[in-house]
């Protein structure tokens, strides 16, 4: 057995850090803009209601650029793919700060979106590769803390920036944590390539149709105005999907193989991440505007109810390998599931005189269970890929999570949008949201039956290693 060497060690202690790092400024940017949405738009001179395309056409650049980062990584290495994403972010973070209308925030937002279609897909394949399976769930599952933590501190962090500073900062806070990606991705970051590189772009820009025009479709059917022009972009994204799947089918060397679908352990990863991310991803939206629209609060007020999360996800991340190891995946994620999707369901609870206070608990519990949700839901995607799939997997995974966020935020305001222009509310916008979260909380359990599809022994091979 080969002798592991002290720069190999010292890799695999900053590995994790480094995708640490990306991971948090891609969350804290996907949610940072919630609470700061009103005050951007004031300064702007734009409807609040508008300022979600700020939102969503990050999210949407994020899931078109993604299935690239695999051929990329391969081809120039991971080290060069990574700084280069980094330096890509940080720049647009500033020509975010910079801007001067809405047009101008929305390029800004595209431009930090193609840096983070690589940063953390680049950044998570090099974690897979250095690090055994056995390895792998507690790598992973240090690395997965921003994806928990960023959510949460976003809005908080949003808030207090805009109440005592200005909007610009929330943007310019990415320069230094960027700068200290790029500074541990110099020394620690490997140089990964792959000698057998061909990339589809056929299928690449197939793929890319497809997403974004899905995306859009939900983006539009918020605006409810005319079903006609929605449903047949909805239609015209599937007939996009089914195209790439005839042309995978011809065979080469697709951007996103077909024989990944035969891994069964990767399929219901999959399906079970965008199913259940469609209700856990509009929490974040939804919760910070409710405390400002309807209970009239500041945005520093909805930022510190929601706080709770970020604490509760390092229990949850200090929980998950014991809980793994002792109920298997298939039980963890069922059960899980459940759990998140009735939490949720309680935020419907409270009426307008219910003080707010009785958030806190909640978000509380269901920062824990989200963590265990997160690492269990990452790793059991790659648990049975083999070395040729892992590239191609791991971006498919990665394209997937970020629609599945820009998925659930959209489909978060649709519900919204919904029981406000209906009679059940009575006037009262805060029953529209205590409606909106009962529906996201049924549609979350009702996804947990996804897990039923895997096995009692699927991902043993991904047990750690004990210390």
């Amino acid at each position: 057995m080969t002798e592991t060497s002290p720069q190999q060690i010292s890799v695999k202690k900053i590995l994790p850090l480094i995708l640490a790092t990306a991971i948090f400024m891609q969350m804290l940017d996907s949610t940072i803009l919630n609470t700061s949405l009103p005050s951007i738009a004031r300064d702007l001179h734009e409807s609040p209601l508008n300022m979600q395309n700020a939102i969503i056409s990050y999210v949407l650049t994020l899931a078109v650029f993604m299935p690239a980062s695999g051929f990329l990584a391969d081809r120039f290495g991971t080290k060069k793919v990574f700084i280069f994403s980094l330096v890509l972010f940080s720049l647009g973070s500033l020509f975010c700060s910079m801007s001067q209308n809405l047009t101008h925030l929305v390029i800004s937002r595209v431009i930090q979106g193609v840096g983070g279609s690589l940063m953390t897909p680049v950044g998570k394949l090099a974690l897979i590769k250095t690090f055994d399976k056995s390895e792998l769930l507690k790598a992973m599952n240090f690395a997965i803390i921003p994806a928990l933590i960023g959510p949460v501190l976003g809005p908080l962090v949003g808030g207090y920036m805009v109440d005592y500073l200005s909007w610009h900062w929330i943007f310019l806070i990415n320069i230094p944590i960027g700068v200290l990606g790029i500074i541990l991705g110099l020394k620690y970051m490997p140089d990964y390539k792959s000698t057998d590189v061909d990339f589809d772009l056929k299928g690449f820009l197939i793929f890319a149709a497809a997403s974004l025009l899905l995306s859009i479709s939900l983006e539009l059917f918020g605006d409810m105005q005319n079903i006609s022009p929605v449903l047949f972009v909805f239609i015209l994204g599937f007939l996009f999907l089914y195209y790439y799947y005839k042309h995978a089918r011809r065979g080469g060397n697709p951007i996103f193989p077909l024989d990944l679908f035969q891994v069964r352990t990767f399929r219901v990863g999959i399906v079970g991440n965008l199913a259940t991310r469609l209700g856990i991803s509009s929490v974040p939206l939804l919760l910070p505007l409710m405390i400002q629209i309807a209970y009239k609060q500041s945005a520093v007020t909805s930022g510190w109810i929601i706080a709770p999360m970020a604490l509760t996800a390092i229990f949850g991340k200090s929980s998950v390998i014991k809980i793994l190891d002792k109920y298997g995946y298939r039980q963890t994620l069922m059960v899980n599931t459940f759990i998140i999707g009735t939490l949720i369901c309680l935020l419907a609870i409270p009426d307008i005189h219910t003080s707010l206070y009785w958030f806190v608990p909640i978000i509380a519990i269901l920062g824990f269970f989200n963590s265990i949700q997160f690492t269990s839901m990452n790793t059991i995607s790659i648990a049975d890929l083999r070395n040729f799939q892992t590239s191609s997997g791991n971006s498919l995974i990665s394209v997937n999570q970020q629609l599945a966020i820009g998925f659930g935020i959209a489909f978060g305001l649709i519900v919204l949008k919904l029981f406000e222009n209906s009679d059940l509310i009575e006037g009262e916008i805060h029953n529209a949201f205590r409606y909106t979260f009962f529906t996201v909380g049924i549609l979350t359990i009702i996804s947990g039956f996804v897990f039923r599809r895997l096995h009692i022994s699927d991902g043993k091979n991904m047990k750690s290693k004990e210390d």
